[in-house]
């Protein structure tokens, strides 16, 4: 393998170790600190945030700031403030604590464009085609937000604040090495874009034609699922330790690990997309992904660390579909329907629609669904869970309103959206 794919393999590794060492444990933590009621709002800022910084950092990797060199700069003030997040969770500082990982979250998620910017000029200069390299390059980076999970949680970080901690070790690791990535010269032609269309507003036009606002539309409404069960999975699995019958399951006291499973799934369903667009086309696809998310949803309202456990193991294998049929075949079908300069912003649009706008109001209205269903945790006092199960019943009746909601938008989208697929016709899926 070539030197510029090691080091890129290391970058890939480190950028989603960087996320994985809290995304997915995050929810448990706030629960475990009896935050439960607000572990939407420290989802929705990724959502907030993703809306606006990613667009202005690639304004500046554009005219100013090497990409590199402005990837290690994001990624050391993101480890700064992850770090002082995780001192003032130690020391019970809420809203400070909040305000710290908001300011940390709004450097670290243009870091994920940003990444693959690096990525794709140091494959350009070194004469690989990106769409064949880059993808088990890529596959890396599932691998580092995997391992990040597994050490987050056998080394007992799940519950508290030390996971902001490993967060902040592993963000300075990749400031440091960002430094020694292939240079990603920037631009040296000024002005030919006005700011509103580097920020990808211009793409809004795109919603003149009824297909795609009912594509973007979709996407939104798609987009609502996506971070869901990143902000509530963990804390809902471990919940089960305050059932005596499911207490001491391997599924309760390791949540992180049942839920890596998602991420496995997720590395390997992406094989199956090159033969699934062709052989079903772009709609079915994404109806696939659809009604995966209701199941993915649906096994968790039914499933339990003991007896259920297979439901949990088969909602983590279905995430895979959920989530990469729905991104990937999104923004091919952007890709296909877009041209000239407008591609770009509308690639920046689909992100805004579906990892912004959507994520954003879903983590929220999954917050005001889990407050409203989901009762307090009442211990004794000797520390004893009193109500785990109507805490579960709670939690079951949850995931099933989430299950709703996805067979909802699915069927709407099976009736509203019209598209005929070619068979004949070749689909180039580009990462």
């Amino acid at each position: 393998m070539s030197n510029i794919k090691t080091r890129l393999i290391v970058m890939n590794f480190l950028q989603f170790a960087v996320w994985g060492s809290y995304l997915t444990s995050m929810g448990g933590y706030l629960f475990t600190e009896g935050y439960g009621d607000l572990i939407g709002w420290f989802y929705a800022m990724q959502g907030v945030v993703s809306i606006f910084m990613p667009a202005i950092m690639g304004i500046i990797a554009d005219k100013w700031i090497p990409a590199q060199r402005l990837l290690g700069l994001c990624h050391g003030i993101a480890a700064l403030f992850i770090a002082g997040a995780g001192f003032c969770g130690q020391g019970g500082m809420l809203w400070p604590m909040f305000t710290l990982y908001s300011i940390s979250v709004a450097f670290y998620m243009p870091t994920l464009a940003l990444s693959n910017s690096v990525a794709y000029t140091s494959l350009e200069q070194g004469g690989y085609d990106t769409v064949k390299a880059f993808p088990p390059i890529r596959v890396f980076g599932t691998v580092g937000f995997i391992v990040a999970m597994l050490v987050c949680d056998f080394a007992g970080f799940q519950s508290n604040y030390m996971q902001f901690y490993q967060c902040a070790t592993l963000g300075v690791i990749l400031a440091l090495y960002a430094q020694v990535l292939p240079n990603c010269p920037v631009s040296k032609v000024q002005g030919e874009k006005s700011f509103a269309q580097r920020l990808g507003l211009d793409a809004f036009k795109l919603f003149k034609s009824k297909q795609m606002a009912l594509f973007f539309i979709f996407s939104m409404l798609l987009g609502v699922s996506l971070q869901i069960t990143n902000g509530f999975a963990n804390g809902f699995i471990t919940s089960f330790k305050g059932i005596p019958e499911f207490a001491d399951t391997f599924g309760a006291n390791h949540a992180n690990a049942l839920i890596s499973l998602s991420q496995v799934s997720e590395t390997l369903c992406i094989l199956l997309i090159p033969f699934c667009l062709k052989r079903y086309g772009i709609k079915s696809v994404m109806l696939i992904a659809m009604f995966a998310w209701v199941l993915r949803f649906g096994l968790f309202g039914l499933g339990n660390p003991g007896s259920g456990l297979w439901m949990f193991i088969l909602s983590m294998v279905v995430y895979g579909v959920a989530f990469d049929f729905f991104n990937i075949s999104g923004s091919l079908y952007v890709n296909e329907n877009t041209s000239g300069e407008m591609r770009s912003s509308a690639q920046g649009l689909f992100m805004i629609m579906t990892n912004g706008i959507g994520a954003t109001v879903g983590t929220l209205g999954a917050q005001a669904v889990v407050n409203r269903l989901v009762p307090a945790t009442l211990t004794n006092a000797e520390g004893v869970v009193t109500n785990g199960i109507e805490v579960a019943a709670g939690w079951s009746h949850t995931w099933l309103t989430f299950a709703g909601y996805a067979l909802v938008v699915a069927l709407l989208f099976w009736v509203l959206f019209r598209y005929k697929h070619d068979p004949n016709k070749v689909v180039d899926v580009k990462h």
